[in-house]
């Protein structure tokens, strides 16, 4: 069968990315827009892994983890942001058969990596605040080093698995995808051959690296509830509180746009209300995270005005 589709067909060698919007007037302002919010997320993410590096008392196992959230969420707008920048700019934007499989695997790695970085985060404050007096002995560095190992291992595994059997699908019936960059959705809708394995496999793995970091997340968070309201005094409370809003404010975001996107049957999700889900968790988080954990937390603040006035003085 796939022999015969080979011979009545011509296979596809590139996509045609049909970008974010068809309206010729919005393209200059959405470009301008969007290179703000890529410039504001390298700086912010290339910014916030200097600042930890570089400052010795932000050397703990939740900074840590806030770096690798930072390295991830810069590679991943990394992946997104200057393909679909070229597509404002340019009449057709096209994306040759291997450059868009590349951007697919590497989108995925940096999705997965993301949902599980998360629930480590959420993991890391369950255990600080529910276990203060044991937290350097269950979190220690070489903890945080298999953790963020783990987190990576999942990923490749992850993205190897929907890579893999998106490059066994035969491509022929268009080559214009109905998005802003090689998303998994978009691309099984242009195949010819059968993708109920493929669908079957996004919503088992989507399950499993999106419900699973989500139900960590949220029993790291009972528990921590639990705990806040077992302090007595008003001051220990909102110095617990302050510590997981950051988190919690950085989770609902992402979860939610990304459920939204993959937690249903494709025939359901409208490809529009996908693209504007995918904007969320592929370019609005990665440039959001590092803003909500330098802007509410005191530690960050102080480790910036520290190196700030160092430099000043020199």
């Amino acid at each position: 069968l796939r022999i015969m589709d080979h011979e009545n067909h011509s296979t596809v060698t590139e996509f045609i990315l049909a970008g974010l919007t068809h309206h010729a007037e919005l393209q200059v302002p959405l470009f301008l827009l969007f290179l703000g919010i890529y410039v504001v997320t390298v700086v912010g993410n290339l910014g916030m892994i200097t600042l930890i590096s570089l400052s010795s008392h932000l050397h703990t196992p939740m900074y840590y983890f806030l770096s690798s959230l930072s390295f991830i969420d810069f590679c991943q707008s990394s992946v997104i942001t200057p393909k679909m920048l070229v597509n404002f700019v340019t009449e057709k934007n096209t994306s040759s058969y291997p450059e868009c499989m590349t951007q697919l695997y590497f989108f995925i790695i940096f999705a997965i990596a993301e949902c599980h970085m998360l629930a480590v985060m959420a993991y890391d404050r369950y255990v600080a605040i529910c276990n203060p007096l044991l937290y350097n002995v269950i979190i220690s560095y070489h903890i945080c080093f298999w953790l963020t190992v783990g987190v990576y291992i999942l990923s490749i595994i992850g993205s190897t698995i929907h890579t893999g059997f998106m490059l066994r699908l035969l491509f022929c019936k268009t080559n214009v995808v109905n998005h802003y960059f090689c998303d998994l959705f978009p691309l099984l809708e242009l195949s010819c051959s059968s993708i109920y394995v493929n669908e079957l496999l996004v919503l088992g793995l989507s399950a499993f690296n999106i419900l699973i970091p989500a139900l960590t997340i949220l029993a790291s968070y009972i528990f921590i509830l639990s705990s806040i309201l077992h302090i007595h005094s008003t001051e220990g409370r909102s110095k617990a509180f302050s510590t997981c809003s950051s988190h919690i404010s950085a989770v609902a975001v992402f979860f939610g746009s990304l459920a939204f996107m993959y937690l249903q049957p494709s025939s359901v999700s409208s490809m529009h209300q996908g693209k504007v889900s995918s904007v969320f968790y592929t370019i609005i988080v990665p440039m959001l995270n590092p803003l909500i954990y330098s802007l509410r937390n005191k530690d960050v603040k102080f480790a910036l005005k520290k190196i700030l006035d160092s430099r000043t003085c020199s």
